[in-house]
């Protein structure tokens, strides 16, 4: 079974059910950093100085901490560095620390040994345990509870650990990869997390640009996805886009970065069926064009400044189309557009999406089975 890459949308294997990923052993070795990312779609400068910071620092053991928005690829970042390290032909071990509960968290990265708790009645491995040699990455790590943050920095200074029921430590010899889409300044700053830990996380910084900053990446994300999809699809007749879908496309601000990108392009490519995807194809908040305080929605090209040969601030552009629409299922496609927004923006949280919507759960997951919207196992930051 394969998964798509959150980055670029490329295909990769799944990862093993516990987490760990064994590598290939490939390692940096001089030549163009473009063919050792070849998988990263995107040619900005912004783009190419992440890459030429992720070579440098690839060979060294010490930590890096990746920020970026939600959707931007720290997690693809962090499988580069992984793979261009001296530990690449050991386990790259990846945890999430904010879909795991607080109370299994900890027996989660030190693991635990028989008899240490009710239910435990086996050893079993802890995450640093799997990851000896090579690489754990902690994702999300600025949503770790701050009791937890005091352990996993006294294993940083110590390297070692000791399993949850157990008096012997045991070595950790692991690279600490980290990565966060919280402002780390501003929570120390709230004490929700130990600036201790992170001055020790932050040896090696790194920050993703969001797609918003990617100048002329979108394009290129544009076409790789849609042939991605094609594919993936088997279509006899591939989609392609309008110009005028390029250019309102390119225009967004693309709030959920690249990973957005990826669900309405699968989105686009399994409602079309094939042949042409135009303006008229895309939700009602990627035409919007902003002008001074207001948004307006774009209608095809005679409506774009390239077109007429104006300025966004002298469109007058009205909500209705000149040939009439069908109002019922303009309706529901804004609704469909304005949960799968919320579902997306909440990690698929259903709760959290229903208060977003102003909706009870129970109608939300209605409308979801309803129209089919999202599996409704999908993976899920509800607990």
């Amino acid at each position: 079974m394969n998964q798509r890459n959150v980055f670029d949308g490329s295909l990769t294997s799944d990862p093993d059910p516990s987490g760990v990923e064994r590598s290939s052993n490939i390692l940096f070795a001089g030549g163009s950093l473009r063919q050792v990312f070849s998988e990263i779609v995107g040619k900005s400068e912004t783009m190419e100085a992440v890459l030429q910071t992720v070579g440098k620092i690839a060979r060294s053991d010490a930590p890096v901490l990746i920020r970026g928005e939600s959707g931007t690829g720290k997690e693809l970042i962090a499988k580069a560095l992984h793979r261009m390290s001296s530990r690449a032909s050991r386990r790259l071990v990846s945890l999430n620390c904010s879909a795991i509960p607080e109370n299994l968290l900890e027996s989660e990265l030190f693991g635990y040994v028989k008899g240490a708790f009710t239910g435990a009645d086996k050893t079993r491995k802890g995450y640093f345990e799997e990851a000896n040699g090579g690489t754990l990455f902690l994702d999300e790590i600025g949503d770790m509870p701050i009791a937890l943050q005091a352990k996993l920095l006294r294993v940083l200074q110590e390297k070692q650990f000791v399993p949850i029921g157990s008096t012997e430590p045991r070595f950790a010899d692991v690279r600490i990869i980290t990565a966060t889409n919280v402002d780390l300044d501003d929570a120390v700053g709230k004490q929700k997390f130990r600036s201790d830990l992170y001055y020790r996380l932050n040896v090696l910084p790194i920050a993703l640009p969001p797609l918003r900053e990617r100048k002329g990446d979108v394009r290129l994300l544009l076409d790789h996805t849609l042939n991605l999809f094609n594919q993936t699809h088997s279509l006899n007749n591939p989609c392609f886009f309008s110009n005028d879908a390029y250019l309102c496309l390119e225009r967004y601000n693309w709030p959920g970065n690249v990973r957005e990108l990826i669900n309405l392009i699968e989105r686009l490519v399994v409602m079309s069926g094939g042949g042409e995807i135009d303006i008229l194809a895309l939700p009602t908040e990627y035409k919007l064009i902003k002008a001074g305080a207001s948004a307006k929605v774009v209608e095809p090209s005679f409506f774009f400044p390239e077109a007429a040969g104006l300025l966004p601030e002298t469109l007058a552009v009205e909500l209705l189309p000149a040939n009439g629409l069908n109002l019922e299922t303009y309706i529901e496609q804004l609704e469909n557009t304005l949960i799968m927004q919320a579902l997306e923006r909440t990690g698929n949280n259903k709760n959290q999406a229903a208060k977003l919507l102003g909706l009870n759960r129970t109608t939300l997951v209605e409308r979801i089975k309803k129209r089919k919207l999202v599996p409704l196992n999908a993976p899920s930051k509800e607990l």
